[in-house]
């Protein structure tokens, strides 16, 4: 049974940035007091915060990861997934992993300008950049900020290739930039759909596009002749893998190509977070998730081996791999996109950027 989950956040602690030295404990006198006197103790309306980075392409070195380069327009995300991996990135920027990093956004304004200088580097060979390679890029920041959509308006004025990733149905309002991308062959697309289960989608990813929402953005952007690959990202034993056959099957349906997955593993301070988060939101079986999640990482809940921390090991492990290659024979019938044309690229001249 699923316990009701308190609103519109996914973490349910704020835990100690590991960086930081010192640490404070909010008491319940202190509480009471703010109770008492009809103050809020913290406010929990999102925070955006501007920051000037020094570089936007970001440089990928895991074999685990299939490109060289990303962009994440934004640090943290609204989305609250409570499993993100890129939760621990958010300390590095004075922050915690946990609540921090669902209401501190920080957005990067600067980041077309820095990418035209990136692509206008001396001897600059083109290649596939994916929009994002850590936060979602369409969370819901960039209904504000349209970070990246200008990003994509600089991909499509250069002429470079573009990934994107995200679980956000927002995508559909820069449908005009990428049915000119995809005419080019300069585009691939992915889309995040976890889950069938709305319930389990609102506990687990609290502020992501519905399910029914994702589906109908899955079934525009085929019907546009637009190529999607779908993650089942991550599956998490006890909580999502009985719907591999199920979902494979709607997005297949509705024109997915292929469908990716990865076993959920859960690195740094996820774990206190992810446990904190099931045992409130499933009191009847966190147990049991715990237990089938430590058993596909050797007794852990977390793997860090490249090659294996992706899809894990054991039993349970191979029944996910199997049930995946079964489903997407079974119910994948769209081909694949053609290959990207690296030979298209180009730095708009003088005249041309006034417009």
């Amino acid at each position: 049974m699923m316990k009701k989950h308190r609103a519109q956040r996914g973490s349910t602690t704020n835990p100690h940035n590991r960086f930081f030295q010192h640490e404070y404990e909010v008491l319940d006198d202190y509480l009471e007091h703010c109770a008492l006197e009809g103050e809020a103790f913290e406010d929990n309306k999102t925070r955006y915060i501007e920051v000037f980075p020094k570089t936007i392409v970001t440089k990928n070195n895991s074999p685990d990861v299939p490109f060289t380069w990303s962009i994440n327009p934004y640090q943290g995300c609204e989305h609250g997934c409570v499993y993100c991996y890129a939760r621990n990135s958010h300390e590095y920027w004075g922050y915690s992993a946990g609540e921090d990093f669902e209401r501190t956004i920080l957005y990067k304004p600067s980041a077309p300008k820095m990418l035209e200088k990136w692509f206008e580097r001396r001897g600059y060979q083109p290649e596939l950049v994916p929009l994002s390679g850590n936060t979602d890029c369409y969370q819901p920041a960039e209904r504000k900020f349209k970070i990246t959509r200008q990003l994509l308006q600089t991909f499509l004025k250069y002429k470079n290739p573009v990934g994107l990733i995200t679980k956000n149905a927002l995508i559909l309002r820069d449908l005009d930039i990428l049915k000119e991308l995809n005419e080019l062959n300069l585009l691939r697309l992915t889309l995040s759909i976890t889950t069938l289960n709305e319930d389990l989608r609102r506990a687990m990813e609290p502020r992501t596009s519905t399910i029914k929402q994702r589906l109908k953005a899955l079934e525009i952007l085929t019907k546009e002749g637009i190529s999607v690959n779908v993650n089942m990202a991550p599956i998490i034993p006890g909580l999502n893998n009985y719907e591999v056959f199920n979902l494979v099957k709607e997005v297949g349906q509705r024109g997915a190509y292929s469908v990716n997955y990865i076993l959920v593993r859960l690195n740094g301070q996820i774990s206190d977070i992810f446990e904190d988060w099931v045992w409130e939101a499933f009191p009847d079986r966190a147990n049991k998730v715990l237990n089938q999640i430590r058993e596909t990482h050797s007794g852990t809940l977390n793997a860090s081996d490249f090659g294996d921390r992706m899809r894990g090991e054991g039993r349970i492990a191979e029944q996910v791999k199997a049930m995946v290659s079964l489903a997407r024979k079974q119910y994948l019938h769209a081909p694949p996109p053609s290959s990207l044309d690296l030979s298209q690229f180009e730095i708009p001249s003088d005249q041309m950027r006034l417009f």
